[in-house]
């Protein structure tokens, strides 16, 4: 089961840079500007690290599958989806400011200004718990919550103005 869950999150990631990498391209090309770009090398290190440590505490044999924090990542993982979905076209791993484009104000973006930031850093501590790898749901969870605050920062500085013309 462990292996399972891990090979799905593993495959899970690259489709979304896959698709992340397509909605960028398209964003870019249609005059988005990305910000923040010099902190984005150290989340794709974060989360490398994150899912690498995974698979080392899988090869190591210290996995013991814990099947309610696996129920809980599983269920975060609806969240993500109506993240994605909410954001449609709009979805990235990058902070892109697309010209003229009102803010998304449906789906769970309707009761919170970072719904995804809450998506992440669930997944951060549930997944390295559902595999009984609670230092790594530890060191992962306090590494994020500083990135995410630096992102959050850099984001809300440059979404500032758009929020004022809602």
């Amino acid at each position: 089961m462990a292996f399972a869950l891990l090979l799905f999150v593993t495959l899970q990631r690259l489709a979304e840079l896959v698709h992340a990498r397509r909605n960028t391209r398209r964003l870019l090309a249609e005059g988005a500007v990305e910000i923040g770009a010099d902190h984005y090398p150290i989340i794709v290190l974060l989360h490398l690290g994150w899912l690498g440590g995974l698979w080392l505490w899988l090869a190591d044999g210290l996995v013991s599958f814990e099947v309610v924090a696996a129920i809980a990542y599983l269920l975060v993982q609806l969240l993500r989806a109506w993240v994605m979905a909410s954001l449609g076209r709009y979805w990235t791993t990058r902070i892109l400011v697309p010209r003229e484009v009102a803010l998304v104000q449906r789906g769970p973006y309707r009761f919170l200004k970072h719904p995804n930031y809450i998506v992440v850093a669930a997944e951060i501590a549930l997944l390295p718990l559902a595999l009984g790898a609670w230092p790594l749901a530890v060191i992962f969870s306090m590494l994020n919550a500083a990135v995410i605050a630096w992102r959050i920062h850099i984001e809300e500085t440059s979404l500032a103005p758009r929020r004022r013309a809602v």
